[in-house]
């Protein structure tokens, strides 16, 4: 069992498969620690966002506050051990050590944040806010 998992995930439309930034990204044959990244592939980005319903969300400073309290709140809440929560304007990393599929525990602080931006009016009921295209969860021993 892990001390903890070290979770990482982008905001919507700013890390497309297929992206030359940074090492490339992460997909459902490449999320595991340790494994190469997706290659940078200028077609398959180029689909990606084309596919895109609209455009990349970026966070300001307020919604990225909102996103850090929830992410706090919702583990207090839940009784997981947060270490370390970093929110920046297209990702989000989190430390936590909890008993739990970590893919669940990232589903439920993407789906807090998102719900905690709507009633503020920082994102729209039908828009997306977090991607669940570059997404990781890996263990810390």
């Amino acid at each position: 069992m892990a001390l903890a998992y070290f979770i990482t995930f982008s905001t919507y439309g700013t890390w497309v498969h297929g992206t030359s930034k940074g090492k490339g990204s992460v997909d459902r044959d490449h999320n595991q620690h340790g494994m190469a990244f997706v290659e940078p592939d200028a077609s398959r980005e180029a689909e990606a966002r084309e596919k895109m319903k609209q455009s990349e969300y970026k966070m300001q400073a307020g919604e990225r506050e909102i996103v850090r309290d929830a992410i706090v709140e919702l583990c207090r809440q839940k009784g997981w051990h947060l270490l370390a929560v970093h929110v920046r304007t297209n990702h989000v990393h989190v430390v936590v050590s909890v008993n739990r599929d970590p893919g669940r525990v990232m589903s439920d602080m993407k789906a807090r944040a998102s719900r905690e931006l709507t009633p503020r009016g920082l994102r729209r009921r039908e828009a997306k806010t977090l991607d669940a295209s570059r997404q990781h969860a890996a263990p810390v021993r």
